[in-house]
């Protein structure tokens, strides 16, 4: 299509005048984000609080005399801090992407020629011209307009493009979808309304999640406790006759063996783990600390074209003076068929073809097995509907009204004469003898939130004499329901997220009759059928937090400063907010919610990279699946930090026992075979609980809310599962050690302490190993769990019996540890971890279910 022609005031720039405003304003780019130092961010991997303990456990280990497990306790914090970078070095740069919006070439008039240009060249001033297809380069002023249609989705989350008239503004970053017409610049660069939102964004500061919150929460408690132990063990160290040199180093051991040096990359590894299955469910996790985020979500503020619906405008109602007709048919496919009374049918099938010829220039076209719209969707699903009742190839056109926003129609003029379509209330006062069914009819079709167009027509006509003139007199055809259809896993997960505890808001820029519809169609709109507009809302943010806080409101018309205000006020309101979006407007609402999710298919690159999650396939099922893992990640860290801890109490009893005898039992376990349990055979199997399956549990009741450890957490690991290992290892050493010869208050000798400390050994690994089942269920014992849910474990509990091999066999290890293989008797002793820990596990969830049954 050719490019309008200009006249009057707008004639353009001269080049010279364009130069000395280039110069003047600097060119027509996007400021450029601030960013990070990848060394900054990779240091601050480092040196947070965790990796600052571990560091300072590593230095201690050095001045102990250690050498071998500062560097083990160094190595961890590399290889994870250098793991987390990894994961975190591309999250920050959404303002960055806005850039790319920004075409690289635009057509304007200058010296009264029309020439392409750099769009960076482009200056307040200069007069662009536009036509389909074009990325609108700047914000401008239309001078002049041929049925020009702008999407504006990117910047308004409204799915339907408008039709700005002369004299209103179109912006940088939307693109124009059918029409041509000539716009003069107003504003270029840093000061365009895209702009703007480029600043919101890159201001919008994320919130910690609930995650990094609790594990800085549980490493305080353990460094805590690690610093109170090792300074009791130095006052006992004393006490029993040791020098201050030897008090201190056997303090700092103490103090590094109640480090978890194996906690943070089993946290780490386990999120990475969780982000790669929701990858397999077309959901993205872009930040690692999100897996869990997700299952602390509380409130979801849900977009809904595209989310909730198909984003497919199509023709699924005609009604006709001769009766309804039902049209079924998939998209924008052309194949379908019209059912109804034959009278019907004829009647709608004249209806289809009126207003396909209202719009000749849309059409859907095939690309890849998938029809897609060019033009207008509902112009296009006009055009579907023709094709579905097998209307012919309409005659060369004659004259055309486009529509107009304050007629709220549009006509055509050709060989038979006058077509017209528009706002049922704009077109049936122009149709004499209407008896009242028309408009009964639209009443009962909006009500099933169907989008009402009226179709009419008048045989005469043969020129064009002026929309005024020639629209008149119309003879009503029908009406035409269009429908963009929801997707149909939309109710099962609403459902889920309800059954979860999980509040719904529909938040959209679409209009509110639409989106109220859908809602309740799709079952979102609450008992309070509570809509409003987002100028409506209330100025106060306790007024707008008690007004959104409840389950089913829908946000109609939303501004972006509006998204962004809501996810700040229900997150004030104790919520942890997903906020979904697929718009450059979305940006700074994505960046401040809890969780932001992106539209992957059908989004901005905006949207994709200021958000944490980024659905593949933009179905809003695909967020509830990723909550549920969320859900199940932090069940199973909780199960891991159970079994860690449990292994503590295990791993320091040796030490107390020493103590609390005054140096008359000899240490069973030594410092550096704390360390190979941490990280040798402790590793795998608290990997292997962090892939646990979801359950049918998991999604019923509210999110978990509460601490990764809790009462339960610390009676469970240091009341039960804690001092059965702990007292299988620390009998099965004395044993050894009685079986020996040794007697209570001497010294052994070399050989039968390495023999005992390998029993002892030994025993806590086997102690892990019947932890690591017992630690899958907080309420099943053993053996109703079963054995196949989780493959990993098994393989992680084989490995866990080789590394033991390893440590006890393999020179030099058993020498540099202090531990070697047991004997028969050793064995029977060190196997009888297995049923101790099961016993005192099962005896702990009988009586607490007892105790639970009492309770109700």
């Amino acid at each position: 299509m050719a490019h309008a022609q200009t006249t009057g005031r707008a004639t353009g720039l001269t080049a010279g005048e364009a130069a000395l405003r280039l110069r003047r304003d600097g060119p027509n780019t996007l400021p450029a984000p601030h960013r990070r130092n990848p060394l900054l961010v990779l240091a601050g991997q480092m040196l947070h609080f965790f990796a600052l303990m571990l560091w300072v456990a590593a230095g201690l280990a050095l001045l102990a005399g250690m050498p071998a497990l500062a560097i083990a306790i160094a190595v961890v914090v590399v290889l994870n801090g250098a793991f987390s970078f990894a994961q975190e070095y591309r999250a920050d740069r959404a303002a960055e992407r806005l850039r790319d919006l920004l075409p690289v070439r635009a057509t304007v008039r200058r010296d009264g020629k029309a020439l392409v240009v750099d769009a960076v060249e482009l200056v307040a001033g200069d007069l662009v011209l536009l036509e389909a297809g074009d990325r609108v380069c700047a914000d401008a002023t239309l001078v002049e307009s041929g049925r020009l249609s702008v999407d504006e989705s990117m910047l308004t989350g409204e799915s339907k493009p408008v039709r700005p008239g002369e004299g209103k503004p179109v912006y940088a970053g939307t693109y124009v979808t059918e029409g041509h017409g000539a716009a003069v610049i107003t504003a270029t660069g840093a000061r365009t309304r895209l702009a703007g939102i480029s600043e919101i964004t890159a201001g919008a500061v994320r919130p910690r999640s609930p995650l990094a919150a609790q594990l800085h929460r549980v490493v305080r408690v353990v460094a805590m406790i690690a610093v109170a132990v090792g300074v009791v063990f130095f006052l006992a160290a004393l006490g029993l006759g040791r020098t201050s040199t030897e008090s201190l180093l056997f303090a700092i051991g103490v103090t590094v063996a109640l480090v978890p040096e194996g906690l943070l990359p089993t946290v780490t590894l386990s999120l990475a783990r969780a982000a790669q299955k929701m990858a397999g469910r077309h959901a993205l996790v872009r930040r690692l600390e999100s897996v869990e985020t997700l299952g602390a979500t509380t409130f979801i503020c849900t977009d809904k074209t595209g989310t909730l619906t198909r984003n497919e405008m199509s023709v699924v109602h005609v009604w006709t003076p001769a009766g309804s007709v039902d049209v079924a048919g998939e998209g924008y496919r052309p194949a379908g068929e019209l059912t109804g009374p034959a009278e019907a049918v004829a009647a709608a099938t004249a209806l289809a073809d009126s207003a396909a010829r209202c719009s000749p220039d849309a059409h859907a076209m095939e690309r890849a097995g998938t029809w897609h719209p060019v033009g207008d969707p509902m112009e296009v699903a006009l055009h579907v509907l023709a094709a579905r009742a097998h209307v012919p190839a309409p005659p060369a056109p004659v004259a055309r009204y486009p529509f107009d926003p304050h007629r709220r129609r549009s006509s055509l003029v050709d060989a038979d004469g006058l077509h017209v379509t528009g706002a049922p209330d704009t077109v049936l006062p122009l149709c004499p003898g209407q008896n009242g069914e028309a408009a009964a009819a639209v009443t009962t079709m909006s009500e099933r939130g169907l989008r009402v167009l009226a179709v009419a027509r008048r045989r005469g006509v043969r020129a064009a004499s002026g929309d005024e003139v020639a629209e008149q007199e119309l003879e009503l055809l029908g009406l035409v329901g269009l429908q963009d259809p929801p997707r149909p896993d939309v109710g099962a997960a609403i459902a889920s997220c309800r059954q979860a505890g999980i509040k719904l808001a529909m938040v959209t820029g679409d209009h509110p009759g639409t989106a109220a519809a859908i809602a309740a169609e799709v079952g979102l709109l609450g008992e309070h059928r509570l809509v409003v507009e987002g100028r409506n809302l209330p100025a106060g943010d306790d007024e707008l937090g008690e007004l959104l806080d409840h389950d089913g409101v829908v946000v109609a018309r939303v501004a972006p400063e509006e998204k962004l205000r809501i996810a700040r006020v229900l997150q004030e309101r104790g919520h942890v907010v997903a906020m979904t979006g697929d718009g450059v407007n979305d940006g700074p609402a994505l960046r401040t919610a809890d969780i932001g999710v992106a539209m992957g298919a059908s989004g901005s690159d905006v949207a994709r990279e200021a958000a944490d999650l980024v659905l593949l396939d933009d179905h809003f099922g695909t967020i509830v699946g990723a909550i549920e893992l969320g859900r199940a990640t932090f069940a199973n860290i909780r199960r891991f930090l159970t079994y860690h801890l449990t292994d503590n109490v295990a791993e320091l009893t040796p030490f107390v026992v020493w103590a609390l005898s005054g140096g008359q039992i000899p240490l069973a376990i030594t410092v550096l075979q704390v360390l190979a349990l941490d990280i040798g055979t402790d590793l795998l199997p608290a990997l292997a609980l962090g892939a646990e399956p979801p359950n049918r549990r998991t999604m019923s009741g509210p999110a978990h809310g509460g601490n990764l450890i809790d009462g339960r957490v610390v009676r469970r690991a240091f009341g039960v599962l804690g001092p059965a290992e702990a007292l299988a290892s620390m009998v099965a050493f004395v044993a050894v050690l009685l079986a020996g010869g040794w007697q209570f208050g001497t010294v052994p000798g070399g050989p039968l302490l390495a023999i005992a400390s390998g029993t002892a050994f030994s025993s806590i690994v086997l102690g892990q190993l019947a932890n690591a089942f017992a630690c899958r269920s907080e309420s099943r014992w053993v053996g109703r769990i079963g054995w196949r849910g989780n493959p990993l474990l098994a393989y992680a509990v084989l490995f866990e019996v080789a590394m033991l091999a390893v440590f006890l066999l393999l020179p030099p290890l058993p020498s540099l540890l202090g531990g070697t293989l047991p004997g028969w008797s050793g064995w029977a002793w060190a196997l009888l971890a297995v049923p101790v820990v099961w016993l005192a596990d099962t005896v702990h969830k009988v009586l607490r279910a007892r105790l639970a049954r009492r309770a109700r």
